[in-house]
């Protein structure tokens, strides 16, 4: 499905190392990593009525990707979060906003693909919308022409395999099946942690049901009785058609409209307060 512009979106302040902005003024130099090379590492964070739902666990990620990469002096918790409590009230959000955290190497004193070139310290982008509901890195061209086949195929996601012939992910999210009320997902191999899929599978164990992390195939998928996705911004979404084949009896399944329930639940009274 294709989003959409919001009229609300007209005027963003957009954070760019701690410089507030207008969207239509916003920009980096053409000799930052993330334009030369795609060198960065993002996180996507929710609010839900001035709370950031399992925001030290997305930082714990951000952290880990950029010491995978070897970034140098990353900002501090503390720094980061000032840093979007401060883009928020530039906004003035509370509620029903996707904010995107990147994390790029900087800028390099000339153009080339050498680290130490980078010579002036990393760049925090933070970026807040109001949208609808491994190394974590900010090349996503495999996704994109995933993307673009799902589009050629009017589909809202493609579904990736891994090299084994497993299903790792799709485009954008994490995959769950449910078959006779036990849940299946795939097991974390050539896709990235989820935290969305994480607190899902925390709430299984919490209410006694079954969850198991294993190797998918495309026929499994087939032969589910529900089947949904898991991601920050999209939460719980449920599918109900795959490769022209109906899923279960084609409609959004009790078990995803229970979890989905249950996570609403967490974020209405779970996450870290940045609005004052």
């Amino acid at each position: 499905m294709l989003q959409q512009f919001n009229e609300r979106n007209r005027d963003l302040i957009v954070n760019i190392n701690g410089r507030l902005v207008h969207r239509d003024e916003a920009g980096i130099s053409p000799f930052d990593s993330a334009v030369q090379d795609g060198d960065a590492v993002w996180e996507g964070l929710r609010l839900y009525n001035g709370r950031i739902f399992k925001l030290h666990e997305h930082l714990d990620r951000l952290e880990r990707s950029a010491t995978a990469l070897s970034f140098p002096e990353i900002p501090t918790r503390e720094e980061i979060i000032d840093e979007i409590k401060r883009t928020l009230a530039a906004n003035k959000m509370r509620d029903g906003v996707h904010i995107r955290l990147t994390l790029t190497r900087g800028v390099k004193i000339t153009s080339g693909m050498d680290p130490r070139l980078n010579q002036s310290g990393l760049t925090l982008i933070i970026l807040a919308e109001h949208k609808a509901p491994r190394i974590h890195h900010a090349n996503l061209l495999n996704s994109i022409l995933a993307k673009i086949e799902a589009n050629n195929a009017r589909a809202d996601d493609a579904l990736m395999l891994d090299t084994r012939g497993f299903i790792a992910e799709t485009n954008a999210t994490h995959v769950f099946i449910v078959r006779k009320g036990d849940l299946a997902t795939s097991r974390v191999v050539a896709c990235p942690e989820g935290i969305t899929r994480a607190t899902v599978i925390e709430i299984c164990a919490a209410e006694k049901i079954r969850c198991v992390e294993a190797d998918l195939s495309p026929v499994d998928v087939y032969g589910a009785d529900e089947m949904f996705c898991t991601g920050t911004m999209g939460e719980l979404a449920g599918v109900v058609k795959i490769d022209n084949r109906v899923v279960g009896d084609g409609k959004v399944g009790p078990m995803t409209k229970r979890l989905s329930e249950l996570y609403a639940k967490r974020t209405a009274t779970e996450g870290i307060p940045v609005i004052d």
